[in-house]
């Protein structure tokens, strides 16, 4: 969306809160989000998103804060130009008030601009990214500068993948927002990400479903259902909402590509399986569910990826043998990309 001459990427809506200063960015809008049971909350929170503009100055300042007031929290901000890491990070705190981050194009960069864009690349190396992982609600101030414009749609990539999942789809463990699996592979397709992952929440809502189904902003998408159901959803309710996900999604329009990815490897495939009730004997009840609802699915564009198959190295976990570190996130992501590409045909073409 376009908000005060920048472009707020994979924010839905800059919404004004009474009594707080700036514009709450929000991945959702809020129409959708108060229909939400869980995932509420966590799509107040940023993953992978970015503030991004043109400046026809060398220097640009954007003023952001971290809130609500009391919850601790913190966003770190990382800048690129194009696909150029500025090399420089940032943290917003919640309780600091609003920050003004100055972001300056190098000299030696802006000098070789014109060679760069010659290279072709998805995003123009004048457009400014700020980089966003999650943790806090990020409130939007302002921005300041000369010539300040959101990117014209050649300078960004003209394909854009939407992905919706768990801790681990929104990025949870990765230690920069650019090193989720999502947007390695993004990288890898040359598409621009849309990251509706949400931690510990993925619990595949119909309201959710509804407004994936419903944006025309993505060309393809994949859906990572759902490590968070295992603990709290019986085998009945999972089926119901997966199937509900996966049809909704895929009927709103047959010519995107849907690729539905069972539960990635975890810890609980090493525990005892011997109560149906575990987590060791329902998770892979669950991916087999996953698999009988892209079989039984109608539409022709519905695809099925195993998450062993994405994460292939267990070591590529962190110690909580449940969300993959960043030489994890790298890999799957790769592997990702290579599973999508044939899935993809003309669309990246």
């Amino acid at each position: 969306m376009i908000y005060n001459n920048v472009e707020l990427h994979n924010f839905a809506e800059a919404h004004e809160v009474a009594g707080e200063a700036g514009v709450r960015l929000q991945r959702v809008p809020e129409s959708v989000r108060t229909r939400l049971e869980n995932a509420k909350e966590l799509m107040l929170h940023p993953a992978g998103s970015e503030i991004r503009f043109v400046s026809a100055g060398p220097t640009a300042r954007v003023t952001l804060s971290c809130g609500p007031a009391g919850s601790g929290a913190a966003v770190k901000v990382v800048p690129f130009f194009g696909e150029y890491d500025l090399n420089q990070r940032f943290t917003i705190r919640e309780g600091e008030g609003p920050q003004t981050l100055e972001i300056t194009m190098p000299e030696g960069f802006q000098s070789r601009i014109e060679q760069l864009e010659e290279k072709g690349e998805p995003f123009s190396p004048r457009v400014c990214r700020l980089m966003m992982h999650f943790g806090g609600v990020v409130q939007f101030h302002g921005v300041e500068g000369e010539g300040i414009r959101p990117p014209k749609p050649d300078e960004l990539p003209r394909v854009r993948y939407l992905a919706y999942g768990t801790s681990i789809t929104h990025g949870g463990c990765a230690t920069e927002p650019y090193l989720s699996y999502v947007g390695q592979a993004a990288r890898r397709l040359g598409a621009d990400a849309i990251n509706l992952g949400t931690s510990g929440t993925a619990h595949c809502e119909p309201a959710l479903a509804d407004y994936i189904a419903s944006r025309d902003d993505w060309h393809f998408v994949t859906l990572a259902l759902s490590v968070n159901m295992v603990g709290g959803f019986t085998r009945e309710v999972f089926r119901e909402r997966v199937s509900y996900m996966v049809n909704t999604v895929a009927g709103a329009d047959t010519t995107r590509p849907v690729a539905c990815i069972t539960i990635y490897p975890y810890a609980a495939d090493f525990e005892d399986a011997s109560d149906p009730e575990s987590s060791a004997a329902k998770a892979p009840a669950f991916r087999q569910i996953l698999r009988d609802a892209v079989a039984e699915c109608p539409h022709p564009n519905v695809h099925l990826i195993e998450g062993s198959d994405i994460l292939t190295d267990f070591g590529g976990l962190t110690c909580d043998l449940v969300h993959p570190a960043d030489n994890g996130m790298i890999q799957m992501g790769e592997n990702l990309a290579r599973r999508l590409r044939p899935l993809l045909g003309s669309i990246l073409s």
